[in-house]
C-alpha cells in the first residue's frame, strides 16, 4: 500500500519515535507524496542528507499505516512535516509538533524553530510560535521563520 492511499475511516492514530534509516522507506514514501507531488518540491531539495542526524517521528493510522511524518535537527529545526490530505485537521501534525517540542525539551533545547510555509504560518502560531524576520522563498513556496521556547505552554 502507498503512502497516499490510507483509509481515514478509523479516526484514531498514533505517534511514535522512527528510526532511520529503518523507518526510511515510509518517511520518504511519505514526503513524496506531500513535498514532491502535491507540492511540487524537487526532489534534490527535498532529500537534504540530514535525515541520518535527525530525530524522526511517523504518525500511523489504527491499520498501522503511516499517515504522517516530521523530524527534529539537533539544533532545534522542525522541519519536513508531512501528514497525509485526509488527515489533515485532524490533531496528527499537532501531536506531530508537540512531541517534537517536547522532545527538543528532553535534550535541554530551550527554543525550537520552524521554516514554515507562509500558508500555514496559523497552525504554527497556534502552537505557540512567533514570526520573525522576512518572508523568504524555498522551492517557489513562501515562508516564514518562527521560534517558540520549548518551555512555553
Amino acid at each position: 500500500m502507498t503512502a497516499d492511499s490510507a483509509d481515514t475511516e478509523d479516526a484514531g492514530y498514533l505517534v511514535a519515535p522512527a528510526d532511520w534509516p529503518g523507518d526510511e522507506n515510509a518517511i520518504r514514501a511519505l514526503r513524496t507524496t506531500v513535498f514532491v507531488r502535491e507540492l511540487g518540491i524537487p526532489e534534490a531539495l527535498e532529500w537534504d542528507g540530514l535525515d541520518p542526524d535527525c530525530a524522526h517521528l511517523i504518525a500511523y493510522d489504527m491499520a498501522g499505516r503511516p499517515i504522517g511524518t516530521a523530524r527534529l535537527q539537533t539544533d532545534g529545526h522542525i522541519g519536513r512535516m508531512a501528514v497525509l490530505p485526509g488527515w489533515r485537521g485532524r490533531g496528527v501534525g499537532s501531536a506531530l509538533l508537540l512531541m517534537l517540542i517536547e522532545r527538543a525539551a528532553a535534550h535541554r533545547l530551550d527554543e525550537v524553530f520552524v521554516d514554515a510555509q507562509t500558508a500555514v504560518a496559523g497552525f504554527y502560531h497556534r502552537h505557540g510560535f512567533i514570526a520573525s524576520g522576512d518572508t523568504f522563498e524555498t522551492a517557489g513556496i513562501p515562508h516564514i521563520r518562527m521560534t517558540r521556547f520549548t518551555a512555553d505552554p
